[in-house]
């Protein structure tokens, strides 16, 4: 059990909404400018695990959905779920759940939290690019998957993967202080 005590796990999924929440609002300029929204929903599966981490994920999502400002650029309300990005918010229930199940058949070892991720983010990239390619035409067919996947997936891989490489680090340290936290 963790220093914290068990009774306190109820805070933690609307504790880490609001901590990606935040994260969506720190922006950071590029050629493709992206957000540490990411590097949130990373930390806060790894931190509080899959079942947590997934509710977190959904809480997340309601608050934008009622018009709390929580998505990128303080933006809220189903018109950013139904927009061309969409698709990629709706995927952070699906990398949620891909990474619950695989850590609770990889027992939390390091090896099922890291291929949970993986995997996860595939299928957030997934669901976001089919999303974009249907969204893109009206739903009139679907545009190119190359240039899908030029626009929405490739710029943000290695990006990704420094958050990736962050957000394990970051829960590292911090639970050397508190422990796991599930």
């Amino acid at each position: 059990m963790n220093r914290i005590g068990k009774s306190a796990g109820m805070i933690y999924p609307p504790m880490f909404a609001v901590l990606i929440a935040v994260c969506s609002w720190i922006n950071i300029p590029s050629v493709v400018p992206f957000t540490m929204q990411t590097f949130g929903v990373i930390l806060t599966l790894i931190m509080i695990g899959g079942r947590r981490g997934t509710v977190s994920l959904a809480l997340y999502l309601f608050m934008g959905m009622i018009g709390l400002p929580v998505f990128h650029g303080f933006s809220s309300g189903p018109g950013v779920i139904m927009s061309s990005t969409g698709g990629y918010l709706l995927g952070f229930i699906f990398m949620g759940l891909i990474y619950w199940i695989l850590t609770y058949i990889g027992k939390e070892q390091y090896w099922s939290r890291i291929a949970g991720i993986i995997l996860g983010m595939s299928a957030c990239y997934a669901m976001g690019t089919v999303w974009f390619m249907v969204w893109y035409t009206g739903g009139n067919g679907m545009a190119d998957a190359a240039v899908a996947l030029s626009i929405c997936v490739v710029p943000f891989i290695i990006p990704d993967i420094i958050k990736t490489v962050l957000a394990f680090w970051t829960a590292k340290k911090i639970e050397r202080h508190t422990g796991k936290l599930y």
